[in-house]
């Protein structure tokens, strides 16, 4: 609340309101400027970083794939390998020698070409710095040659065909160059990123929003509409009630509640897409093995501590409770979304929801209660089993899980101490590895690389940034690296299957289901192009499709507009006005107050 004087409108306030009616005329609101064709997407998850080196959201990797431009694509129907910047490629016999062909023509935002020499700098780069996504699936490249401006030739030490894969993003030599290893920690790439997509990031405010403007002269075709807009919002009701008065076109991730709400509503569409996410209690299993300051509690590194808190999530109540039939039950880290690579455990290696059991197996390996308040110790009488467990502010979901496996926990003597942590505070602390159990989910690619790369030793901090629970396994590691020279899909799969049988084992993640993406949308556009075909997602989750065809069905209804959503001329009037109310202020020397931060 703010403390003003009531006076009447005041000779400030007078000059505003003339500076608004004159607007029109005096700014050229007929310019077209008010006429842009923009598409706006709510979330109440934001973009972490615009730095494609050290983003971890979701959002900021929606933002990257509109921004630049990868070697190789996904195609739209099946995933399969398509061409972006590379249009063709060839293998030698041995399947070590790759040959990219770049094409002709391409200009980064800033109007420098684009050509060979940027792709073998980011590769370079990605390698020798070990920063960003995207190492794992380059780390076989013994060499890059660039023989001319628009061929690049990749050696690898052994066959592969992980270079095939939608990434790393590549960025333009001539920006990055000058930005050094310990500098790109940090970097923020705003304000004016130098871009390659077919959208431009324009603007960005925290918390609030960014804008990405159409690139006009996008190799694949100039986008149909002029922007795009990404509101940040408070809370999930807020969003669902800016789409249903029609300030938004899209949102996605929607929880059960929300998404039953908006079926059936009039001008406003809904889609369960079928996407590779899953959601996990994650653990710390020993990142005092890497991070001396660390204080992950002692008892998660016996894995039957991990796999007797395992036999205690009952997760049929968990996925029937929080997502109200929108995923199913889950096991092993690699989703169903790729099926040749699934591996579903047999029922009688299933950890089946089972207390008894539970508190059996931590009774016989020494995790007893000694002074009868409920709560185990470790063995000998020390520390008791009270664990942190962290959920994310921005997923009332985590909360909600949370109230049943405290429950179940107790059950078993561990006691859990539940606090909501944001999405940045809870990488910050899973990072310096203090945590003992937190609940999060992943989307992983839809080559299984990735997901798995996050449970090898090299993925640990300091050195490596995504493994989130400090596993470490030498014969994992020894699958991991073999798994990336087959060839042979079967073959591959085969390793892949045996890799997830370990971690579920092991135990270092409790799976507990496999969601859908939740969307509702506008029904005002046209121009969907769900990846993969069918039942994917409808924003292309792993491609640009649908923002390059996406069209008005009538102007009248849609969300046109600067991408603030008001007018340029309007915004100037309206500051005309706010200083002139600053110098009445001034002039009359009275004091209004201050503004109430309570």
């Amino acid at each position: 609340m703010s403390k003003v004087i009531r006076r009447g409108i005041g000779t400030g306030v007078a000059l505003l309101l003339i500076g608004l009616l004159l607007a029109p005329a005096a700014f050229g609101q007929d310019s077209g400027e008010d006429k842009k064709v923009i598409y706006t997407l709510g979330s109440d998850n934001d973009v972490d970083s615009m730095n494609p080196f050290i983003g971890v959201e979701a959002p900021a990797y929606f933002m990257y794939g509109l921004n630049y431009d990868s070697l190789i694509g996904y195609s739209q129907e099946d995933l399969s390998p398509v061409p972006r910047l590379a249009e063709s490629w060839e293998t030698s016999e041995d399947g070590k020698a790759w040959t990219f062909n770049i094409r002709q023509g391409m200009k980064w935002s800033d109007g420098e070409d684009l050509d060979a020499n940027d792709v073998a700098y980011t590769y370079q780069r990605v390698l020798d710095e070990k920063q960003g996504c995207c190492i794992d699936y380059i780390s076989l490249i013994d060499n890059i040659e660039v023989p001319d401006d628009y061929t690049v030739v990749m050696t690898t030490r052994k066959p592969t065909t992980q270079l095939l894969q939608g990434f790393p993003y590549i960025l333009p030599e001539h920006v990055w160059s000058k930005i050094s290893e310990k500098e790109a920690k940090t970097f923020e790439n705003y304000p004016d990123p130098v871009t390659s997509g077919p959208f431009h990031l324009s603007e960005w405010q925290k918390g609030q929003f960014f804008t990405m403007e159409a690139n006009p002269d996008y190799y694949a075709g100039a986008p149909k509409i002029d922007a795009i807009t990404y509101r940040v919002f408070n809370n999930e009701d807020a969003a669902v009630q800016a789409l249903k008065a029609g300030e938004l076109d899209f949102i996605d991730g929607l929880s059960a509640n929300a998404f039953t709400t908006l079926q059936n509503q009039e001008g406003i569409g809904t889609h369960e897409a079928n996407i590779p996410s899953f959601d996990e209690i994650g653990m710390n299993t020993g990142a005092d093995d890497v991070i001396p300051d660390s204080d992950g509690h002692p008892a998660l590194k016996d894995p039957i501590v991990r796999q007797a808190m395992s036999h205690a999530v009952d997760k049929e109540v968990v996925a029937d409770r929080v997502l109200r039939g929108y995923g199913t039950v889950g096991e092993t880290i690699v989703p169903p979304f790729s099926a040749a690579y699934h591996y579903e455990p047999p029922e009688e290696d299933v950890y089946e929801f089972d207390l008894d059991l539970a508190n059996q197996m931590l009774e016989d390996a020494g995790y007893v209660d000694t002074d009868d308040d409920g709560v185990r110790e470790m063995p000998g009488g020390g520390r008791p089993l009270e664990f942190r467990y962290y959920t994310r502010s921005e997923d009332n979901g985590t909360s909600k899980t949370a109230q049943f496996v405290s429950s179940w926990f107790e059950d078993i003597g561990i006691a859990t101490n539940v606090e909501a942590l944001t999405d940045t505070k809870l990488t910050n602390v899973i990072f310096e590895g203090n945590y003992d159990i937190f609940h999060w989910g992943w989307f992983p690619d839809p080559d299984p690389d990735f997901i798995l790369s996050i449970f090898t030793c090299s993925q640990r901090p300091p050195g490596g940034i995504w493994s989130d629970s400090f596993y470490c396994d030498e014969e994992y590691d020894q699958m991991y690296a073999e798994q990336k020279t087959v060839a042979d899909a079967e073959e591959r799969a085969t390793i892949v299957k045996e890799m997830q049988k370990q971690i579920y084992e092991a135990a270092p993640y409790i799976v507990l289901y496999y969601d859908a993406n939740l969307q509702a949308y506008s029904t005002n556009w046209t121009g969907f192009k769900t990846q993969p075909a069918g039942d994917g997602d409808l924003l292309s989750g792993y491609g640009t499709y649908t923002f390059l065809s996406l069209e008005q069905k009538s102007a009248s209804a849609s969300n046109s507009g600067t991408a603030r959503g008001i007018p340029a001329g309007l915004w100037i009037a309206i500051v005309v006005g706010l200083v002139a109310i600053a110098l009445v202020v001034m002039f009359v020397r009275r004091r209004v107050g201050e503004e109430d931060r309570a």
